[in-house]
């Protein structure tokens, strides 16, 4: 299953009301299939080997979502997501939001999911540079800091107004300017493989739309590089935008983007304040080895065996 992309009523009162009726008891019976999903996913989660011990409530409903409800497909992704983590631990597992590495992505970079989700239920996130400067990127950290800033995401309801509704798609936008060549030569390929790789199997989320702004002249030169690593079926979802900012706005509502976009959800200061702060309140549970580390069993045993000698 991919994860890449009103009813007429009779004239009469009673009609209406039949109708209203018939809606309200299918959403009835629609959340509560859901939570019995949920429970049975959780209990699954808890006694497989492999997986780690918790997962947050939130993040599972994510997964569930993604796979469109789908009870074995979401064990599938869930499966594939945390193998994934585990193999590239230096990416997802060895990490602290306030060390010396994530405060230097931090310090030249912006990683910013932006406020509410569009018309069609998307959550956008920006990234762009705040320092032009090559030589300040470090690709394997600042890929570190992207995936701790998405684990924060994930674990926050997406719209505050109103927090039980899920976003059913990502639409991310990547601000080129000042990227040069030499900021692709300090591309880490078993990085970017692992990064593609993770976006395209393993996020629990749709990825609607991938949208590139303020192009530079050599765009071809940089798609080049990284077209070998993108499968055709998330390629297809880039859009460049090589004249103006304008186009971007057929796509994304222009006020859930920051003030320096021609925008209306506050400064790019603001975001990143507010971002920041998620992130250090969400510290603990980024560094948790509980809810990302998968024990395997036989280390499970020896520990014990050790623990009773």
């Amino acid at each position: 299953m991919s994860r890449i992309g009103g009813r007429e009523t009779g004239a009469s009162g009673t009609s209406k009301q039949l109708q209203r009726e018939q809606d309200g008891g299918t959403a009835d019976q629609a959340q509560r299939e859901q939570e019995r999903n949920l429970k049975e996913l959780l209990e699954w989660f808890r006694h497989n080997d492999k997986l780690p011990k918790e997962i947050d409530p939130l993040l599972l409903r994510r997964f569930y979502q993604c796979m469109f409800g789908d009870v074995e497909e979401t064990r599938k992704l869930i499966e594939v997501n945390y193998a994934l983590r585990n193999r590239h631990p230096h990416l997802f597992i060895r990490r602290d939001p306030l060390d010396a590495d994530s405060r230097r992505t931090f310090d030249y970079a912006d990683i910013l999911p932006l406020p509410g989700i569009t018309p069609d239920k998307c959550k956008v996130s920006l990234y762009c540079f705040r320092d032009f400067e090559a030589s300040k990127m470090h690709h394997t950290e600042d890929t570190r800091a992207f995936f701790m800033v998405s684990d924060c995401r994930f674990v926050t309801p997406d719209d505050l107004a109103n927090p039980e509704v899920l976003s059913e798609g990502e639409v991310q936008i990547f601000d080129m300017k000042g990227t040069t060549m030499r900021h692709i030569s300090r591309l880490t390929i078993s990085t970017l493989r692992a990064y593609i790789k993770f976006l395209q199997l393993a996020f629990p989320v749709r990825l609607r739309a991938i949208h590139m702004i303020n192009c530079p002249t050599y765009l071809d030169r940089i798609v080049s590089v990284v077209k070998p690593f993108i499968s055709e079926e998330v390629f297809k979802l880039i859009r460049f935008h090589t004249q103006s900012i304008d186009t971007l706005y057929e796509f994304v509502p222009r006020e859930m983007l920051p003030e320096e976009y021609g925008g209306g959800a506050g400064s790019l200061e603001a975001l990143r304040t507010h971002t920041q702060k998620a992130l250090v309140e969400n510290r603990d549970y980024l560094m948790d080895p509980d809810h990302w580390v998968v024990v395997k069993p036989e280390k499970r045993n020896e520990s014990s065996w050790r623990f009773f000698k």
